[in-house]
């Protein structure tokens, strides 16, 4: 996890991208507002979420020589969603400025800044992100930098560039490079270029979520082969992240404590007294406020009425899905599918009211969509309220994919939507690497070795019922003892 400090240089941040990047801070307070309580915390009320996030900006007042460093939200004992917008709403706009720019705002105060860092434990490190930042005076900026290097002080420079043009310093090409060889040998430092796309700005977000969040060990896996797939190598090592992440469906409403702010758990809330999920204390109607709506497990949000949020409820036997587009089966991504998969078939009469000639219209339709689709390599994809995981209706669109097969049923998977999606691994392959033809042979004879069929899932079988069927013997076989050791 680290605490994560974004300084935005305004003087070089035009007013069509600064609003784009206001956007891409309020997401990252989102996901961070709603990101999920750790297990080994779960608990009956869940404690709040650990502020980790600073917003600062340099900007340049006509009536001062020289630009300002400004703290528009400052880190406090639990994170605030509110505050945080309200800190990006009011970013100034119009701070970009068209022409060459004197003086530099020293970052030593930012770096020393007790009002920050101060609550920093060891276990968290501390990151500037410093977004189309520039400096006349190289020489000071790396002394602070170095400054911010004893203090275990990462930065990364953030360099927002369309095509040969940046935003960030006046003779880019050149400046930019000379920015680069100042600092390349600063540890602590690193400068990245990216063009202000929205993908590429969203993938930003998730990568600055995942350093906020407690990050979860890579997992590392051996895919072993039972022919060599070279010479005497029969394995592969790599590691495995995950493609997406699911959010949650609603805003329900909450009732808190007046006190501090908690909110009461649904076992306290039907009982005939509330209870302080802090203290313990009992507390009045008048000590409860009930205009609240939870987001995810570890923040709450006070509106002045209780119009805004909303409950989960069960979905009933029937499910509604919007049909919104089609997609080319080929172009589908497969690491954007989540959880189970469902088969789909037409209704029979025993299941909707229709009559018999309905009924077979809607029979033929089914099968005729489904065979146009698989003919053309298309499937439907759709939207509902309805998370099929869940079986419950929510305020978020949930997407869905209608696959066809040729002759048979059509299957309903769960897509991911833009907020569920997570940013693919580092997988920089080096530009000098190649595979030897010899190796590709190898490969390819070691393949050819490999069983080539159709997939079914009757003839891998995973084992539960052989080894339920031998736990069960054994337990047997256990009361027997006990009962010859009783007689």
């Amino acid at each position: 996890m680290a605490l994560l400090c974004f300084l935005l240089d305004l003087r070089n941040i035009p007013p069509p991208l600064l609003r784009f990047l206001k956007q891409c801070l309020l997401h990252l307070g989102n996901h961070y507002a709603a990101t999920p309580s750790p297990p080994a915390s779960a608990s009956a009320s869940a404690a709040p979420l650990t502020d980790r996030l600073a917003l600062c900006y340099v900007h340049h007042d006509a009536s001062r020589s020289s630009p300002e460093l400004k703290i528009a939200y400052r880190p406090g004992e639990k994170f605030n969603l509110r505050d945080f917008h309200h800190a990006v709403e009011n970013l100034p706009l119009y701070g970009f400025l068209s022409e060459q720019h004197a003086g530099d705002v020293p970052l030593q105060n930012l770096f020393s800044n007790r009002a920050i860092y101060s609550w920093a434990t060891d276990d968290i490190s501390k990151k500037v992100i410093a977004i189309c930042f520039s400096a006349q005076n190289t020489d000071s900026l790396r002394r602070s930098l170095m400054d911010a290097s004893e203090q275990c002080i990462t930065v990364e420079f953030v360099m927002l560039e369309i095509e040969a043009d940046a935003y960030m310093y006046d003779d880019v090409s050149k400046n930019s490079s000379n920015f680069i060889h100042i600092i390349s040998d600063l540890e602590n430092c690193v400068v990245r270029r990216y063009s202000p796309e929205t993908q590429v700005l969203n993938g930003l977000v998730k990568r600055w979520l995942e350093e906020l969040n407690d990050k979860e060990e890579t997992l590392q896996a051996v895919f072993v082969f039972r022919v060599p797939i070279i010479t005497s190598v029969n394995q592969i090592s790599c590691n495995i992240y995950p493609a997406a992440d699911q959010v949650i469906d609603s805003f329900p409403y909450c009732q808190t404590c007046k006190c501090h702010g908690r909110p009461i758990d649904d076992v306290t809330t039907k009982m005939s007294k509330w209870v302080c999920p802090t203290t313990s204390c009992h507390l009045a109607a008048s000590d409860v406020t009930d205009t609240a709506v939870k987001i995810g497990e570890q923040t709450v949000l006070f509106l002045p009425t209780s119009e805004g949020g909303s409950d989960m409820r069960r979905a009933s036997t029937s499910i509604s899905f919007d049909v919104i587009e089609r997609t080319e089966l080929a172009s589908l991504n497969e690491g954007v599918i989540l959880g189970k998969s469902h088969v789909v078939i037409p209704s029979s009469n025993d299941e909707v009211a229709l009559t018999d000639e309905s009924l077979d219209q809607n029979t033929q339709i089914f099968y005729g969509l489904c065979e146009t689709l698989f003919k053309l390599d298309q499937g439907l994809v759709c939207s509902s309220a309805c998370n099929t995981e869940t079986m419950k209706i929510g305020t978020l669109a949930c997407y869905y994919l209608l696959q066809p097969s040729e002759k048979g049923p059509m299957l309903l998977r769960r897509l991911a939507g833009s907020e569920e999606i997570l940013p693919l691994p580092d997988i920089s392959r080096p530009c000098n690497y190649t595979v030897t033809n010899d190796m590709k042979n190898s490969i390819e004879t070691s393949l050819s070795k490999i069983v080539l069929k159709d997939y079914n899932p009757l003839q891998h079988e995973r084992g539960f019922h052989s080894k339920l069927i031998s736990l069960v013997k054994g337990s047997l076989q256990f009361g027997y003892l006990l009962l010859s050791c009783y007689l």
